[in-house]
C-alpha cells in the first residue's frame, strides 16, 4: 500500500496548540508544508504569518530549509513506526513599517530603573 510510507506530522504553535495531525508524502517540500500551515492557521490567533518566509519549522532542533523535501529533513532517531512527529512552528514577528519606526525614534525616552536594593 502506497500510504504506508507517508509521514504523519502535527505542528505545535507557539502557544502550545496544534495543527494536525495529517499525513504527508516524503517527497513533500518544506515550503509546501509551510503553505499547508498558512492555509490551516487558526483565525483566533493574534500573531499570524503572512507568507511562508514568516514561518520556521523546527524538527529535532534543526530549522528546516524550504528547498528540501520532508524525506531529506527527517531525523529518524527516536521515531516510532506509525508514530506522529511533532514539528515546532516559529513565527517571525511583523516588521514595523517606516512610519512607526519614525514615531518610535522621535518618541521621548522614558527612564526606568530596574534596580533592587537588598
Amino acid at each position: 500500500m502506497a500510504g504506508e510510507d507517508w509521514i504523519e506530522l502535527k505542528f505545535r504553535l507557539f502557544d502550545g496548540t496544534d495543527i494536525g495531525p495529517n499525513k504527508y508524502d516524503p517527497s513533500t517540500s518544506v515550503a509546501s508544508l509551510k503553505e499547508s500551515i498558512l492555509a490551516r492557521w487558526p483565525q483566533d490567533k493574534e500573531l499570524a504569518p503572512k507568507t511562508i518566509n514568516d514561518v520556521k519549522l523546527i524538527n529535532a532542533g534543526k530549522i528546516l530549509e524550504n528547498n528540501r523535501t520532508l524525506a531529506e529533513s527527517r531525523v529518524p532517531v527516536g521515531e516510532l513506526p506509525g508514530g506522529v512527529i511533532t514539528m515546532h512552528v516559529v513565527v517571525r514577528p511583523p516588521l514595523p513599517d517606516k512610519n512607526n519606526e519614525k514615531q518610535l525614534v522621535n518618541a521621548p525616552k522614558q527612564n526606568r530603573c530596574a534596580c533592587t536594593i537588598l
